[in-house]
């Protein structure tokens, strides 16, 4: 099991849900464009997107590192009387099967640079025509505020960097802001973040 792996593993090993259990604001408030049927949310985490989408209606895959977040996610699920489905893996290992999902859920997925390459050229393709790419994550400009995310630079995103690693999707949304973050105890004040809805040609 990697260092990653264990991390998170510890970070969600709490009755807490750390990153609380409501939506991410930002994917409750664009979730209204995406269309019916097959979400994937990736670094799903404790599931908080993934139960509020499949209580929207969506059929979602919730994937992680984390076999604790995941867990996690199924009691959430079942709290809320819905059902998804976990896939326990490192996302440096995932394969996006193309042209398989009718959106793909993005938030606060902070990983190196050569795996979040990849990671979003396969989302692009693994989109359908007209499938929906939301992402939320947060910027350089977060090391200065220090009320969450990686304390490192590299795994943080701009915006200029999405568009080019996202490139062949039509941008309906992109900028970067600040905002309130206040999910869980570990997302807690002024946020500096991207946010991007994007559409499959």
């Amino acid at each position: 099991m990697s260092d990653v792996t264990n991390t998170w593993n510890e970070r969600y090993d709490t009755e807490e849900f750390v990153y609380g259990r409501e939506p991410n604001a930002f994917l409750a408030g664009v979730s209204a464009m995406m269309p019916p049927g097959d979400v994937l949310c990736l670094a799903e985490g404790e599931g908080r997107n993934a139960v509020f989408l499949a209580r929207q209606g969506h059929r979602v895959l919730a994937v992680d590192a984390s076999a604790v977040g995941l867990s996690k996610a199924a009691r959430l699920a079942e709290e809320h009387g819905v059902r998804i489905e976990t896939l326990t893996t490192d996302l440096a290992d995932l394969v996006i099967e193309p042209g398989r999902w009718d959106a793909i859920v993005s938030i606060f997925c902070h990983v190196p640079p050569p795996v979040r390459r990849v990671l979003h050229r396969q989302a692009v393709a693994g989109l359908r025509p007209g499938g929906l790419f939301v992402l939320e994550a947060y910027t350089p400009a977060q090391l200065e505020l220090r009320t969450g995310g990686p304390p490192t630079v590299e795994l943080l995103m701009t915006l200029a960097d999405l568009r080019e690693e996202l490139a062949g999707l039509e941008f309906l949304q992109a900028r970067e802001i600040e905002r309130d973050v206040l999910e869980g105890r570990l997302h807690t004040g002024r946020g500096a973040v991207v946010q991007i809805v994007a559409r499959k040609p």
